[in-house]
């Protein structure tokens, strides 16, 4: 079990629709981190924006994006986390892929998805919710919208860490900030968010945002907002261990079944 967690948290611009250019373009941002990592967390749909368009774009479980994240783990020795759109049994899915340096490859679909853009009309919604242990700690991953639905992330599995990628923009970047925060107080977790910046093609601003917060909800990241940033988090399992036996707050957690 491995005390210590070390997370870099990639803030970026997306090229429309461009996944060869996003790729080239991550593939420089990770070369060009120096200290030791874990886990590496790009944006929801990191290869092509929030788009709808995904009959053009979506890849399969062996394609293009798959593959680059499988390779991109095993060069740099730490797993890679990030949404991309993925085309299965005549189905589009916005999926979570949780790949590790030995080319294991885990997946999370979008619960949740974004009504008000439409994306429930395009996509598929997950139906099982996923969470995985990477070096003595429990991952849970959720994608974008899933953050204003609390039911879906509570802490009934004692994970370690709520991991959000997303789109969020700038409009109701004020939701994503105390979202994010709550999550991390009511589960006792850390809450890891990591939210592109730019405009997309139809002129939505993004803004970032991203943050890392500890168990009591306090920011222990610096990530500028509206730039370019790539920042590493060490995630301390001490602290963890002292608030939950000091508060022992999920204790008190009710039980419920989660009818879907």
């Amino acid at each position: 079990m491995q005390e210590q967690l070390h997370v870099a948290i990639i803030q970026s611009d997306l090229v429309w629709e461009n996944p060869k250019q996003n790729r080239a373009n991550f593939k420089e941002k990770i070369k060009s981190i120096t200290k030791p990592l874990d886990i590496i967390v790009l944006p929801e749909m990191f290869t092509t924006g929030f788009t709808m368009n995904a009959s053009a774009l979506a890849e399969t479980m062996t394609g293009k994006t798959v593959t680059w994240m499988q390779n991109m783990a095993t060069k740099f020795n730490a797993a890679i986390v990030g949404s991309i759109i993925i085309t299965e049994n005549e189905k589009f899915y916005n999926r979570l892929l949780f790949v590790t340096p030995d080319g294991t490859l885990e997946y999370y679909d979008k619960r949740h998805t974004f009504t008000l853009a439409g994306e429930d009309k395009v996509y598929d919604a997950g139906t099982q919710r996923y969470s995985t242990e990477y070096k003595g700690w429990i991952i849970c991953p959720l994608i974008c919208y899933d953050l204003r639905f609390p039911v879906w992330a509570r802490n009934v599995d004692n994970y370690d860490v709520l991991l959000y990628v997303a789109n969020w923009p700038k409009a109701r970047i004020f939701a994503w900030d105390t979202l994010l925060k709550a999550r991390a107080i009511e589960n006792m977790s850390y809450v890891v968010g990591v939210n592109r910046i730019g405009l997309d093609q139809a002129q939505n601003e993004y803004c970032g945002h991203s943050a890392v917060y500890d168990v009591t909800g306090n920011t222990i990241s610096s990530i500028k907002p509206n730039r370019e940033q790539i920042e590493i988090v060490t995630l301390e399992r001490s602290h963890i261990n002292f608030y939950r036996n000091k508060l022992r707050f999920l204790d008190d957690k009710d039980d419920f079944t989660l009818l879907l």
